[in-house]
């Protein structure tokens, strides 16, 4: 049993290290969203031309920000969730809570948004467009949501090491 904490522990530090320097990375992709949507308007306004790759990089980094923040916000605990009677509950009974509640609804959620999003990953010719770090990311992002809990409740005292 002590094996499988601590393999299960170094996995969920390694996937919050991984969060966490996407988070950071994430907050300056909206200051750069930002800038470039100004470039767009002042381009389509002040100058009467627009820019079709600077409305798509708009797109992608907004997709981003959503689809890879959610992780962040996920592990931080800045989600939406309804906290009348979690708040109350101790560490291991909030573990059971985020563990279920992964693997009932936020899994099927992912598998549905794949198998829905599978057939524009295809260009044309049959070729697979995404990237392989695309599939790595959605790999762990589906592991992720559970990972935390699962270490909390197999540690004695409900608590992972670092916390």
């Amino acid at each position: 049993m002590n094996e499988a904490v601590s393999s299960e522990t170094a996995l969920v530090r390694g996937i919050d290290r991984f969060t966490d320097i996407t988070g950071r990375m994430l907050a300056w992709s909206v200051l750069a969203m930002a800038l470039i949507t100004t470039a767009v308007v002042v381009l389509r306004y002040g100058f009467h031309t627009g820019s079709i790759a600077l409305q798509e990089a708009i797109t992608y980094l907004h997709g981003s920000l959503f689809m890879l923040g959610a992780a962040y916000a996920l592990k931080h605990g800045a989600h939406v969730r309804v906290d009348i009677f979690y708040r109350e509950f101790s560490p291991r009974s909030q573990a059971w809570v985020n563990a279920l509640g992964g693997i009932v609804f936020l899994l099927p959620l992912c598998a549905l948004v794949m198998l829905v999003s599978w057939g524009a990953m295809w260009g044309p010719a049959g070729m697979f467009m995404a990237s392989p770090l695309t599939v790595i990311v959605v790999l762990i992002c589906a592991r992720f949501p559970t990972s935390r809990p699962i270490a909390i409740l197999l540690s004695r005292d409900g608590r992972l090491p670092e916390d």
